[in-house]
């Protein structure tokens, strides 16, 4: 077994602040940190001796999923102490999954430190609870960003449709036309509340609210980027019920309803 340790560590939702307190701590400890792009703001807790970024963005740069495993490995087997940190959590639509099972495959050590996933995190600092007893009594987390080399998409959007309660997609603003057309198409409804929850928890949060019909076109309007979650269902709409009360640090005022 290599002598050295690795942490799988999730960042939370981007504010330093929502890192946990064992987060915070391992990144102090770390020989070296791991990280991706999407820890944002909670990134200017890693000195920049100790950073090394193999994160990806939407066609844009990206580090190749293989060298990342392979550099874990590396470190440890050095003796390091590694976090690999991650936005959210490492274990949804992390790839978290793919680095343990190839940390085991190699007699490296790991611990896992989880963190506030995203498609929680995004609706509820922007005042959407993704279950509600009224109108949401279960949550689906699909990704918007398959792996491409896929014959065909895994997500069924008529079953989700059928199921009911809330739907967060996690990296679907580029696919945000498919998959309104397939819940469409599958029986939803068009006026079914929807939001877009851009860069939750950072300072320049946005967010833009609208139905299945018109969120595309709200999309273009506002001008929604990646990072961001898809909120879907009756549970996007209590946004603008509590919104005046909402005391959020984060938003920059810019809404499209």
């Amino acid at each position: 077994m290599a002598d050295g340790i690795v942490y799988l560590v999730g960042s939370g939702p981007g504010d330093p602040e929502l890192l946990t307190v064992k987060a915070r701590r391992l990144i102090e400890e770390a020989d070296v940190v791991l990280h991706d792009k999407l820890p944002g703001p909670s990134l200017a807790l890693v000195p920049d001796e100790k950073a090394e970024d193999v994160g990806k963005r939407a066609g844009g740069e990206r580090t190749p999923q293989e060298y990342t495993n392979d550099r874990l490995v590396e470190l440890a087997q050095e003796g390091r102490t590694v976090v690999r940190l991650k936005g959210g959590d490492p274990f949804v639509f992390g790839r978290g999954g793919e680095e343990m099972e190839h940390l085991a495959a190699h007699d490296v050590e790991f611990e896992v430190v989880p963190g506030v996933t995203a498609g929680v995190a995004g609706p509820g600092v922007a005042g959407i609870p993704v279950t509600h007893r009224e109108y949401a009594s279960s949550v689906s987390f699909v990704t918007g960003h398959e792996d491409p080399t896929k014959p065909e998409s895994a997500v069924d959007w008529a079953a989700l449709a059928a199921t009911g309660g809330t739907i967060v997609v996690y990296m679907g603003v580029g696919k945000l036309p498919d998959y309104t057309a397939a819940l469409r198409e599958a029986g939803m409804a068009g006026d079914t509340p929807v939001a877009l929850v851009e860069r939750g928890s950072w300072p320049d949060q946005r967010v833009a609210v609208g139905t299945l019909a018109s969120i595309v076109d709200v999309r273009d309007e506002v001008g929604i980027e990646p990072p961001a979650v898809t909120i879907i269902g009756p549970v996007a709409a209590t946004r603008a019920r509590v919104r005046a009360f909402l005391a959020s640090p984060y938003e920059s005022g810019n809404e499209q309803s």
